[in-house]
């Protein structure tokens, strides 16, 4: 038996909330700055509520159903809630437009959607086309009508009692989409035993106790925050402040307010903090440790520690590896130029194209070892052969590239796959090409990452116009608007005549990001 065992989400909130019934587990701060917050035994019996009315609207074990929220009360109720009666929660971006929504929707074979007012057209506009989508459900609305639709009300009307169903620890209790080099997100299955997994790594790591409060700003429909900011809470005992939106001049004035202890940024939030105007002030707060992935400058880590008195940890890990594979330690030597050393439960290695492991300091590809559904994701839904691209004999290849040193620390070099790295958010070329080419005067389009000095990188796009059309940069932006969320959207369009190819004619993107560094544009 593994550190997991048996256990599921509902036996791991049932066992904290034996032994913490009273503490405070969840405090909430929405854009307003109102705060909201729960026990361990108020939000059991919320998420009890909710997993009657889920049973209510016919939500059985194995259902998917979506989330498009912000970060909320709804969403952590939601996700329990969905996780108790062996459903599987479907984070969705906000952002994302009615066309990357009908297609996850549709996808995911989601029977229910819980959404907030504002984003009601845009899945009204697609619902013909989702035959097994049963219902929408509206978090934090004060209206008088959507009555049957209230989820508030729902919840207040509901027993906290519903008939128990039995899950395994391998169950997927949750579907995250993370965008691959196809022009169609991924649907990476997230088991019970995965989440607990990762809580328990990460709070070894980080050495959290009961007495921590974990401070979640980044969004809930990643990875980060579910898997090593709320699991590893939950795990330990600790508790939970989040707010609705990261606001860079104010992290650490809500920090103060909220009594956070351990934060978690990545490399575009981090600049942003430093590019506000300093406030003595700030260094008033009791975080202890905030760790960070992707790469800052040495420059930025030590501005950074040095103004706001809070040391920094960076660490790597992905969607599909659930835990933190790599991380600097938290009782040892701190390189945070590098991505730390393997982690509790993981082997790493770097190996070349036949999958042989490299020399040291020699390039190679990221891969972890692991077992499916427990330490690293059960599988893609509905894509065994991507499935089967990714997770090899028990190894699962990350697509990124490093190197390792003597001493044993993982150093970043770049990704293997044609992604974008966008404030945080994975961008896949290839989708935003799609989008271009259905564009009645797009012949072909290419999509590359350059250098931006606070959002790491920024989209450009390369395009070839039919012959005889015309088009403009702002008639194609329009266009990528109205179908791409838009932190996919290109920040700009340069028209071309041809690409530069290989002898296979594979577009050399390479030439086309040093074409773009010549011009200086």
């Amino acid at each position: 038996m593994d550190i997991v065992g048996d256990k599921n989400l509902r036996d791991l909130l049932n066992e904290k909330v034996a032994a913490h019934r009273d503490k405070t587990f969840l405090i909430f701060e929405d854009k307003e700055e109102r705060r909201y917050g729960f026990t361990y035994g108020e939000f059991a019996e919320r998420v009890n509520r909710l997993s009657q009315v889920f049973v209510d609207f016919g939500v059985e074990k194995g259902n998917h159903v979506a989330l498009h929220l912000p970060n909320s009360l709804d969403f952590m109720t939601s996700w329990f809630a969905l996780a108790s009666i062996g459903a599987i929660m479907v984070p969705t971006n906000p952002l994302s437009t009615s066309n990357e929504m009908e297609y996850i929707l549709e996808h995911s074979e989601s029977v229910l959607i819980i959404t907030e007012k504002e984003h009601l057209d845009k899945i009204n506009c697609i619902r013909k086309n989702l035959p097994k989508l049963k219902e929408i459900l509206l978090a934090r609305y004060e209206g008088a009508d959507f009555e049957g639709q209230n989820l508030n009300r729902l919840i207040e009307n509901a027993k906290p009692n519903y008939e128990t169903v039995k899950i395994d620890s391998e169950d997927p209790a949750a579907m995250l989409y993370t965008s691959g080099t196809t022009s169609k997100p991924k649907g990476v299955q997230v088991t019970h035993a995965n989440y607990i997994f990762t809580g328990e790594v990460m709070s070894k790591s980080i050495r959290l106790s009961p007495n921590d409060r974990q401070f979640i700003v980044l969004p809930l429909f990643h990875g980060n925050a579910q898997y090593y900011s709320t699991m590893s809470a939950l795990v330990a005992g600790a508790s939970i402040a989040i707010t609705e939106r990261f606001s860079a001049s104010g992290y650490f004035k809500q920090a103060k307010r909220l009594n956070v202890t351990v934060g978690s940024l990545f490399a575009a939030p981090i600049r942003m903090i430093l590019a506000q105007n300093y406030d003595p002030n700030d260094i008033n707060h009791s975080l202890r440790i905030i760790w960070f992935a992707q790469m800052v400058s040495e420059e930025q880590l030590k501005k950074f520690e040095e103004k706001y008195k809070v040391p920094l940890l960076q660490m790597y890990g992905m969607t599909e590896t659930v835990g933190v594979p790599l991380m600097n330690p938290i009782d040892g030597i701190r390189k945070n130029m590098s991505m730390g050393k393997p982690t509790i439960g993981y082997e790493v290695k770097v190996v070349d194209e036949d999958g042989k492991e490299v020399h040291i300091k020699e390039t190679g590809q990221i891969i972890v070892k692991g077992i499916s559904g427990r330490t690293l994701m059960k599988g893609y839904f509905k894509n065994p052969e991507a499935t089967a691209e990714t997770l090899r004999e028990g190894w699962l290849y990350t697509g990124d590239n490093a190197r390792v040193e003597e001493d044993g620390y993982f150093y970043f070099v770049d990704r293997k796959k044609d992604m974008i790295k966008r404030a945080g958010e994975n961008v896949a070329a290839n989708e935003v090409e799609s989008i271009l080419a259905e564009h009645e005067s797009v012949y072909e389009a290419a999509v590359i990452g350059i250098h931006d000095d606070i959002r790491d990188e920024a989209i450009k796009a390369y395009v070839i116009l039919k012959e005889n059309y015309a088009g403009s940069e702002q008639e194609l932006l329009s266009y990528c608007r109205e179908r791409l969320a838009k932190f996919k959207v290109p920040d700009s369009i340069e028209f071309i005549k041809e690409f530069p190819r290989t002898a296979v004619g594979k577009v050399q993107k390479h030439l086309l990001r040093q074409r773009h560094k010549e011009s200086g544009k």
